[in-house]
């Protein structure tokens, strides 16, 4: 209960510079996907759904309802329910740790609240403290099924931003995906040097970029000097600014347009900061 009190408390500090988590949001939101875009996070912040609302996005996390939003594992186990048959501009939000705002209620269930959990209440995150019936740990299974199925759709295309491969069981699924589906690409961004537990799992169809090298189609290269008219929101000198998630969701979402919600374009200029 005291690391969740404490988890809590710290995410509620106050709200960062929502530019980066907002240009992430218009990408996502766009209505010409062939198939939705999902998006997966071991986050328990509520940046990704502040972003999506600032733009005025259509999602759906899994949970029915406002308040007191109810988990329904039926709408997001089968590849055929009623969430697939959602426009693909909705985007499909998934949260694999848990969620700040995510209530375990007394009687063994998972509800989504309107605003964090209180200090003296268990919230839901993942791993616990708490030892959780099964009940409790429905969202987490699901969702974590949930990712494995949609790295299963044949020629899946999967960026990976701010993971730092230390989660064994999620290392697993995205190796085990990039071996049995060799159509398949995955392209990872890493913020600082490239962790050694992607070395050592890389495959073909695994593309790493970091700030000072990469590793394209199995081999491991500096990048050297880039060319002077290179893109400046991608190089800054000869190092890369795409494992930074403010320049890649600038990138992404560079001159995106969402008619009716007052955006006309993302901003793309401005200084990129240090944080990840």
């Amino acid at each position: 209960m005291k690391i969740t009190a404490s988890i809590i408390d710290n995410l509620q500090a106050p709200a960062p510079d929502l530019a980066a988590v907002t240009a992430f949001a218009s990408w996502a939101a766009g209505e010409f996907y062939l198939k939705p875009i999902e998006v997966f996070t071991v986050n328990y912040d509520l940046l990704i759904e502040t972003g999506l609302e600032l733009v005025g996005a259509s999602y759906f996390d899994g949970f029915v309802g406002s308040l007191r939003a109810h988990f329904r594992p039926d709408l997001v186990e089968p590849r055929d329910t009623a969430v697939d048959q959602l426009p693909n501009s909705f985007v499909r939000l998934w949260k694999l740790h848990g969620s700040l705002n995510w209530l375990a209620a007394e009687n063994g269930t998972v509800v989504r609240t309107g605003s964090a959990v209180a200090q003296q209440d268990m919230a839901a995150i993942y791993p616990s403290d708490e030892k959780y019936d099964q009940s409790r740990r429905v969202p987490f299974v699901v969702l974590h099924d949930r990712l494995r199925r949609a790295l299963a759709e044949p020629e899946t295309f999967t960026l990976v931003s701010g993971y730092s491969f230390g989660d064994a069981h999620l290392n697993e699924v995205l190796f085990d995906a990039a071996r049995r589906y060799p159509r398949s690409e995955i392209a990872v961004f890493c913020y600082s040097s490239i962790p050694d537990e992607l070395v050592t799992n890389i495959q073909p169809n695994i593309t790493v970029v970091a700030a000072s090298e990469a590793i394209i189609s199995g081999e491991r290269r500096d990048w050297g000097k880039p060319e002077a008219s290179m893109t400046p929101e991608v190089w800054n000198g000869s190092s890369c600014q795409l494992g930074d998630f403010t320049s890649l969701s600038r990138f992404l979402a560079k001159a995106r347009r969402i008619p009716g919600n007052g955006l006309e374009s993302v901003p793309v200029e401005g200084t990129i900061g240090d944080a990840n």
